[in-house]
């Protein structure tokens, strides 16, 4: 079993990123607060991803919570009294944060969310800011920010309109009610939810599917569908053309049509 990156120690959690065949795995680690996020938490996993996304080894990145009691239970607000009387560290907060969820939003690999049990606030924006989120039924979903008083960025509000439409994130933000797994997937906000006890080798099957694809034409593909959803950072058309032409010259495409007339599984190289 190979593996590859390392830890990144905080006194209140770590992340932690570890690849194997291709899979990158960025697990948050801090089951003594459901998995909530230090500041040196959002700035560790926003450089893990942007690490991965010039990684051409790497297949997919995928986001998960240690343990079974959460996902992530969003930011730390144990850390927001002594940001108080801090402009600058609220800013450094509020940047780390935009930091993480933008790098997953922009990877240019897929990135899927594999969530059990809360998943609230942050959790909630890490998870809508990868391509595809698989939830098991002990999943509980919540964005409290009405309760808390804080704000809660535009491009974040954005991609959860565009999952579930403009009435459905009304109601979950000016609620801030607890939604379930089962719920989460009949409105769109994760892609399946499956039984706790055959979510680990679902979710994992889902994940080595996406990693055996040709990594070119996936790349193509979230450069296609970031242009097509728009936003401040959406590739031009030229970049879109020029990475879906790049494919047809690749070996990988070669290997793709051997592979059919075969009647074989095919086995890409990303080049």
């Amino acid at each position: 079993m190979g593996s590859a990156g390392g830890h990144m120690e905080q006194a209140t959690g770590r992340v932690i990123a570890e690849t194997r065949a291709g899979i990158l795995k960025i697990r948050i680690a801090n089951s003594a607060r459901y998995n909530a996020l230090s500041m040196q938490m959002w700035e560790d996993l926003g450089a893990a991803v942007r690490n991965a996304s010039v990684d051409d080894a790497i297949r997919v990145v995928v986001l998960t919570g240690d343990g079974t009691r959460a996902f992530a239970a969003g930011a730390d607000i144990s850390e927001f009294e002594d940001f108080r009387s801090d402009p600058a560290l609220v800013q450094r907060f509020n940047a780390a944060i935009h930091g993480a969820t933008a790098a997953l939003a922009s990877c240019r690999h897929p990135t899927v969310a594999v969530i059990r049990g809360i998943c609230m606030g942050g959790g909630m924006s890490l998870a809508q800011a990868c391509d595809v989120r698989y939830c098991a039924d002990d999943a509980r979903f919540r964005m409290p920010a009405g309760r808390l008083g804080i704000g809660y960025e535009p491009a974040g509000i954005q991609r959860m309109v565009d999952m579930v439409g403009a009435a459905r994130t009304a109601d979950l933000f000016l609620t801030a009610r607890t939604f379930s797994g089962r719920e989460a997937e009949r409105i769109g906000y994760v892609q399946e939810c499956f039984p706790v006890e055959d979510f680990a080798a679902m979710s994992a099957a889902r994940v080595e599917t996406i990693a055996a694809m040709a990594p070119l034409t996936l790349r193509a593909f979230k450069l296609a569908l970031r242009a097509a959803t728009g936003g401040a950072d959406a590739p031009t058309s030229k970049a879109v053309e020029e990475a879906c032409l790049a494919c047809f010259d690749s070996v990988d495409y070669q290997e793709g049509q051997a592979a059919f007339r075969e009647k074989r599984e095919p086995r890409f190289q990303g080049r």
